[in-house]
């Protein structure tokens, strides 16, 4: 990866598309935002695939994160609070609970800020 400075940011070009990162969102992505994202993103895609795994048929996936910061050191993050809500009939709680130990040990994202930042993972099935 690379990334090219801009007058108020960064830019990097991937396969996808271009993308723009700045600290100020009206010229890209806020840097925290991705980091959030790509935590809260990669869990619920190895959620997707784990659920797929455990053959439990669901309609729908959303995820709300909610994130502490710390405005004494650098403003940096210290908490990210996911929330999963699984929309579907008759899903089993037991299985999802399982499925989200087996979510945050596969989630490279979760794992490579486990040390550093206090991640929660809560869900309700609706």
């Amino acid at each position: 990866m690379e990334y090219k400075m801009m007058e108020n940011g960064f830019q990097a070009e991937f396969e996808y598309g271009k993308l723009d990162v700045s600290s100020d969102d009206q010229y890209g992505f806020r840097p925290y935002a991705l980091l959030v994202s790509s935590v809260a993103v990669c869990s619920g895609g190895v959620l997707r695939k784990v659920l797929k795994k455990m053959r439990i048929d669901f309609d729908d996936i959303n995820i709300k994160a909610d994130v502490k910061r710390n405005p004494n050191i650098a403003d940096r993050v210290e908490e990210i609070n996911l929330h999963f809500t699984i929309y579907g009939h008759d899903i089993p709680e037991k299985k999802v609970e399982k499925a989200m130990e087996l979510t945050r040990k596969n989630c490279s994202m979760v794992q490579s800020v486990l040390d550093s930042i206090k991640i929660e993972e809560t869900f309700e099935i609706k």
